[in-house]
């Protein structure tokens, strides 16, 4: 019989993680830290559109984990922002995607150098290979959960 008490600590982890990164507050916080004035629902869009985009309104729904009329109407408050603009897709003309601009690009610039002193923060404490593997291995989940779901659709 297998021993699942690692998977259950990984699963209450990970319930632990959720709650704390869907927080409001530690939206507020970040983007507080950032120097950034922007509606914390739209972030998410815009930072996921620089690590990943250009994206297709669909695509970028079931990214972020919203439905596709909201992601809409979110990314057209970015664009009257001007902070992101809608672009002809590569692979069909009949597609548009959406790219941040130059003004939504340096706002993501704020938000990652604030992530990265608020995690320098958090893990003041740990050491080099410890921050290394924790990166690593967060990555190589990540990177599975995406290849099991991409397999089991």
């Amino acid at each position: 019989m297998q021993d699942t008490r690692n998977l259950d600590r990984l699963g209450s982890t990970l319930i632990d993680l959720i709650g704390f990164l869907n927080s409001p507050q530690r939206d507020d916080a970040l983007l507080r830290e950032a120097g950034v004035s922007l509606d914390r629902a739209l972030f998410p869009l815009l930072v996921g559109l620089s690590a990943r985009g250009p994206l297709g309104v669909a695509e970028l729904a079931g990214q972020v984990g919203r439905d596709h009329t909201t992601v809409s109407r979110q990314l057209a408050k970015l664009e009257s922002l001007n902070l992101v603009n809608r672009c002809e897709s590569g692979t069909d003309r009949r597609r548009r995607a959406v790219q941040p601009t130059s003004g939504g690009k340096k706002i993501v610039q704020a938000i990652a150098r604030a992530r990265r002193r608020l995690l320098t923060k958090v893990l003041a404490d740990w050491s080099e290979a410890d921050r290394t593997a924790l990166a690593d291995l967060s990555r190589r989940f990540a990177d599975s959960l995406i290849d099991f779901a991409r397999k089991n659709r």
